[in-house]
């Protein structure tokens, strides 16, 4: 069995991009991390991000392709901190309706779907939404304490780039909501151990910075007890 690393947070390059931001928000909280995408190299490390952008499928092709899907769920189980960003988010996910049924991890249990083209009030709506939005705290939630969102305010404004959302088969799994042309979506997941935004904390400004601190807490008192 391999060494375990010196309490590095593993990023996974997975070529989906969004890497470089990513370390550089890491770095800033005090993180030590490595840009990795070797099956051993996860299954050393004390915690865990998944980024990326752009389409379901090719992204999952290239987890299959680097032989890294059985090490993403093998570290999901471990009870170690896992952060999802964006396309990683729905990755966690069962399936995406992107060009037909794409099978993902199934961390996650839910669907990845696709913004429609007219809202109920029959709005057209801007697909992709890219920008500023709010997030909310779900009523059946009521606070987030303890979690990635943890001081951050009911509303704040996150920022987005995205055609797709996911829904979870579990509402309480549901960490953060927001609005988008009428349509309620789920914005933050939480299920034990594995946190995810579609939203992209690291270009989030200071808000987004103190979202990863949050996580950075989470990995060092989790880090002490691993590494024993």
């Amino acid at each position: 069995m391999a060494a375990k690393s010196e309490g590095e947070v593993a990023i996974i390059d997975y070529q989906a991009g969004n890497l470089f931001s990513v370390q550089h928000a890491c770095i800033t909280v005090g993180l030590h991390c490595r840009i990795i995408s070797s099956p051993n190299e996860i299954l050393n490390a004390c915690a865990l991000i998944l980024p990326g952008v752009g389409a379901f499928g090719d992204a999952m092709n290239n987890l299959r392709t680097l032989d890294l899907i059985q090490p993403l769920k093998d570290f999901a189980s471990s009870g170690r901190p896992f952060l999802g960003i964006c396309l990683g988010m729905q990755l966690l996910f069962s399936e995406s309706e992107e060009f037909g049924n794409v099978k993902g991890l199934d961390i996650v249990e839910g669907r990845v779907i696709r913004f429609p083209e007219q809202n109920e009030k029959r709005k057209k709506v801007k697909i992709p939404h890219i920008g500023w939005n709010r997030i909310y705290i779900p009523k059946y939630n009521k606070s987030w304490n303890g979690t990635i969102l943890d001081h951050i305010k009911d509303g704040e404004f996150m920022y987005f780039v995205h055609s797709f959302y996911v829904s979870p088969q579990n509402i309480n799994q549901i960490l953060s909501l927001t609005n988008y042309e009428g349509i309620e979506f789920c914005s933050a997941i939480i299920k034990e151990n594995i946190f995810a935004t579609q939203f992209h904390p690291e270009k989030s400004a200071k808000e987004g910075i103190k979202i990863f601190r949050n996580w950075a807490a989470i990995v060092k008192k989790n880090k002490e007890s691993w590494l024993l």
